[in-house]
């Protein structure tokens, strides 16, 4: 089963999160995605300010999350926690 643009996204972000600055192979075999669809996500990515591009050693490059990445990441977490659902006593099934 293919994962959506949204959870690609989300993938990405998450692999940034636990896995630190990656440089783009390390992060497409963490990530699972081909290099080519990889770079076209990490492109809208930088755009919405998510991840950032960094340079270390004079000529390689890592990604990594920004502040606003991280927040995006926790506020997916928390809407995949599952809804508690509170028992009220009038909507509860009458026993026949």
């Amino acid at each position: 089963m293919s994962r959506s643009k949204l959870e690609m996204n989300i993938d990405i972000l998450k692999v940034l999160a636990q896995r630190g600055p990656l440089q783009l192979t390390h992060l497409m075999c963490q990530a699972n995605v081909n290099c080519n669809i990889l770079k076209g996500y990490l492109d809208f990515l930088i755009k919405q300010g998510l991840i950032e591009e960094r340079v270390i050693e004079k000529s390689s490059v890592v990604y990594a999350n920004t502040d606003r990445g991280t927040n995006v990441i926790k506020f997916f977490g928390e809407l995949n926690k599952p809804l508690l659902v509170k028992e009220d006593s009038k909507f509860l099934p009458v026993p026949y």
